[in-house]
């Protein structure tokens, strides 16, 4: 039975419709390309303003991207920059017919008559640049989507790194010539150079950072101990230092602790209260008074905690991205390695190469978002079975556990070690070991190797420099930190035992 000629002719039409899709012409602002052009050969100025913010990817016209080219290749040689230099360089090039000849040229440098509103033109086409970038990055999605041998997890992870360099504009610039590369690391120089301090991110250890120059930005540092060294009141003592003095925010991963239990032991390091006692609750009137007065040191610092317990290496990625993006973290800090998951479909790998991925994606996570990475790692039992000829059982790099992967891909490969726990009293010069540990810097890709001496609070959970005695926070520093200029006796009371405070000389 046919159809009503009236459906047929609607049938037609809809399938016609469906037919003819609307053709759709990627952002562009070709327009504005020709002005930004046009402004960095009339005024030097212009070149000045958008140098930093526009790279050749960003025009949309090829001719546009080989002048732009040129352009900056006489603003790193620094030659002047107009319309003679630019033909001359597009000459020296080959290009320069490619690009229209002269007259384009001359076109260009015609339609503006100053630089005035560059920047703003430069941020319109990085805008039209970035869309058509997300564009691309949607149409590998999909394309993925449909390919049933792709993994989900790293189709996940690829997406989110692709969108991650477009929210921070560090957008692939594909590879670079080594001339433009020399200029940037000159530059690089320049400004150290006149930079007081260090170049990198403090440990506030200063006989640490002697040999570091501070953590450095895409670096993949690991601590590694035996259990019992103190990896974490190390780096937990590290992580105030950097968030309450620094103001450098943290990022802390821990997989073995929660955060109650982390901030208790960054309670005991800030207030010198032992450790215990935050356990059980029982604080003396002058400890609580204490605790209040310090509590906001630690409330404001910039510390991010995340305590999952089970972690894969795709997970932390994902959520140290999140954390760059929201909070501009400056340094991760994972405790540990060994409790990590790769989350892979190789069900045939072992332990070994899952660790070996693992480390393999920290030291990317570390390049990628231009911060450093601290992985603790657990060391093998061969360090007990092992002991020199004064009696010390220090650490090597043939004991990492489970993975030689882990010395090769870290920038840094570092040990704790307190000979102390080993009964050990004496170091080689004859010096005691009470309350300290020994920072070893066994591998160091960038610099030197070398250990030093650290003293070790053990009640508080907290590593200092050798130097500065705990001594220092006295029994009247901590009473002016509560009641300034109130007189005292401390031989009335004891801050440490309950009970023995005589409540009619106390301060409070």
């Amino acid at each position: 039975m046919e159809l009503p000629q009236k459906d047929n002719t609607l049938i037609k039409q809809n399938q016609k419709n469906l037919s003819l899709p609307q053709a759709k012409v990627p952002p562009q602002a070709v327009e504005l390309e020709k002005a930004i052009l046009g402004a960095m050969m009339i005024d030097k100025r212009g070149v000045d303003e958008v140098v930093d913010l526009l790279f050749p990817e960003v025009f949309y016209l090829p001719e546009h991207q080989e002048i732009y080219a040129a352009i900056i290749k006489l603003f790193e040689e620094g030659k002047p920059i107009d319309i003679f230099t630019v033909t001359e360089e597009l000459r020296s090039r080959g290009t320069l017919k490619q690009v229209g000849g002269e007259y384009y040229l001359i076109n260009l440098s015609n339609i503006v008559a100053t630089a005035a509103h560059i920047e703003y033109h430069a941020r319109i086409v990085l805008q039209m640049y970035v869309k058509r970038r997300l564009i691309e990055i949607s149409g590998e999605i999909i394309e993925k989507s449909y390919d049933e041998t792709v993994d989900v997890l790293d189709l996940l992870d690829s997406a989110e790194q692709e969108l991650f360099k477009v929210s921070q504009g560090s957008l692939k610039r594909g590879s670079a010539k080594i001339a433009s590369v020399v200029t940037d690391v000159k530059a690089q120089l320049e400004q150290l150079a006149k930079q007081e301090g260090l170049s990198g991110i403090s440990t506030g250890f200063p006989s640490l950072d002697e040999y570091t120059s501070g953590w450095q930005n895409g670096e993949l540092i690991i601590i590694a101990a035996r259990p019992g060294m103190g990896k974490t009141a190390f780096v937990l003592s590290m992580a105030r230092n950097m968030a309450v003095d620094h103001k450098v925010p943290v990022a802390i991963f821990n997989l073995e602790m929660t955060s109650d239990q982390l901030i208790k032991r960054l309670f005991s390091i800030e207030t010198e209260i032992p450790a215990d006692k935050f356990r059980s609750g029982k604080l003396s009137d002058m400890e609580w008074n204490l605790l209040n007065n310090k509590m906001d040191k630690i409330s404001e610092a910039p510390i991010y905690i995340n305590d999952s317990s089970m972690l894969s290496i795709f997970d932390l990625r994902a959520q140290a991205r999140r954390m760059k993006s929201q909070y501009d973290i400056g340094i991760i800090i994972i405790d540990y390695l060994q409790l990590m998951t790769a989350q892979t479909n190789n069900k045939s790998g072992n332990r070994e190469q899952e660790i070996s991925t693992i480390s393999r994606n920290l030291k990317s996570l570390a390049k990628e978002l231009n911060i450093p990475v601290i992985a603790l790692s657990q060391l093998s039992r061969k360090v007990e079975e092992r002991t020199d000829k004064s009696g010390h059982k220090r650490p090597q790099l043939s004991d990492l556990r489970e993975s030689g992967a882990i010395e090769q891909d870290a920038d840094i490969v570092s040990f704790i070690y307190r000979p102390e726990y080993y009964k050990v009293e004496l170091w080689e010069d004859d010096t005691p070991t009470q309350n300290q540990g020994e920072f070893i810097i066994a591998k160091h890709r960038n610099g030197k190797t070398g250990s030093i001496r650290l003293r070790f609070d053990g009640q508080f959970g907290r590593f200092s420099e050798l130097n500065t005695l705990s001594e220092e926070f006295t029994m009247e520093s901590r009473l002016n930190d509560v009641a300034p200029n109130t007189d005292f006796n401390p031989d009335h009371f004891d801050p440490y035992t309950p009970g023995t405070q005589d409540e009619d000389n106390l301060p409070f």
